[in-house]
Formats: structure tokens, sequence, C-alpha cells
């Protein structure tokens, strides 16, 4: 008998639909802010290159607008039934949205490996994606840097075999994970943008 221990588990669901006068709403929002945010330009000169991020300026549009904010109610929903099915003992109530921010990536864009220390779940909502080749968001397998001798995976193994996972999401899409799990956009080589609202969940 094999037992499959210490899970990663992800959710994803349809947060709106892809056409959606929420995502819309956002859309425009999202390409308004990266215009008349001169902080978040700089900054993103600095660390994103070739891309916009409010990251590091305006990392709470929940505050800042409805739209934002009636983006919020629908993550609260769904952050509830992750916490469920983590099998954490708090009340999801125990948990507050503590950071939101926007994501714009033109060609040649990539956001590389990282995490979100301090925080329990983050995730993030696609807004708008290129019509094929979309950029991928890359989980690594967080015991990567203690297989010290492992031998190489085949080319065809089943998802739980993996050490990297390509998550290809689609407009409309929410995806919540861990904030300890390490993760990467990979580059953008398409001549659309790919727009996305980012977030974390802290423990209160």
């Amino acid at each position: 008998m094999i037992q499959t221990l210490f899970p990663t588990q992800i959710l994803t669901a349809q947060l709106s639909p892809a056409k959606s006068s929420l995502l819309k709403d956002l859309k425009k929002d999202t390409l308004k802010i990266s215009e008349i945010d001169h902080d978040g330009q700089e900054w993103s000169e600095k660390n994103y290159l070739f891309g916009y991020t409010s990251y590091g300026s305006m990392d709470q549009l929940h505050l800042f607008s409805s739209t934002f904010e009636e983006l919020k109610k629908k993550l609260d929903k769904h952050v509830a039934t992750y916490v469920k099915e983590l099998g954490w003992d708090i009340s999801p109530s125990d948990l507050h949205l503590s950071k939101m921010w926007a994501n714009v990536m033109p060609r040649g864009t990539i956001h590389t490996g990282h995490i979100h220390p301090l925080s329990v779940i983050s995730g993030t909502v696609y807004i708008s994606l290129p019509k094929k080749n979309v950029p991928a968001l890359k989980f690594e397998d967080p015991r990567f840097t203690q297989m010290m001798a492992t031998p190489p995976k085949k080319k065809n193994v089943p998802t739980k075999n993996l050490n990297f996972f390509n998550f290809i999401p689609k407009e409309g899409e929410v995806v919540l994970f861990e904030s300890w799990l390490r993760h990467e956009v990979v580059q953008n080589n398409t001549d659309d943008l790919r727009i996305s609202i980012s977030f974390n969940y802290d423990w209160t």
C-alpha cells in the first residue's frame, strides 16, 4: 500500500464569468490606476521590468473603490471554502484581507520565484489574458530544496509526482494557495496584456 502524505492543496474556482461587468470594471480601473500611479510606475521600473504592479504603492485596492470591494466580498466566500478544506481549526473570520494589488504584464514581463512572507493565504484573480500561449503561474514543490539525490522524473508522470506545476489560468478564475508556497509567473511572450489582481489574507 502506498499512502500520499503531506499534500499541497490549491483551490481554483470561477469567481466571475469571463465577460462579466465586474471583470470589465476591474480591467478599466486597473488600467486607469496603472496610468496615474507614478510611484507604482517608478517601483515597477526597478522591480517589475516592462510591466506594472501596484504592489509597491497602492496595495490595498479593496479600500480604494467599490469595484475592488465587491471583488473582496466574492473572495471571502472562496477563502472560507479553502479554510474548511485545509482542516484548519479557525473560523474564516479569523482571516482578513490585508493586501490587494494590480498587475499588468505586457510582452517580456516575468515575475520570478517568491513567497508571501507573514501571510496565510495568497491568491490571484485573472482579469484579462492573452488569447493564446497564456503565461502560466508556476508552482514549486516545497520539498524541492531537500531533494539532494532524487533521480530525474519521466516525461509523463501524474500531477502528484511533479516538482513543478504550471497552472494555466482562465479569465474570471481565482486561484488560492498557502502563502509559503513558492511560485512564479513565466514570461509573457505574446502581444496581449496579462492583467490580474493579487492579494494576501493574514491571521488576525
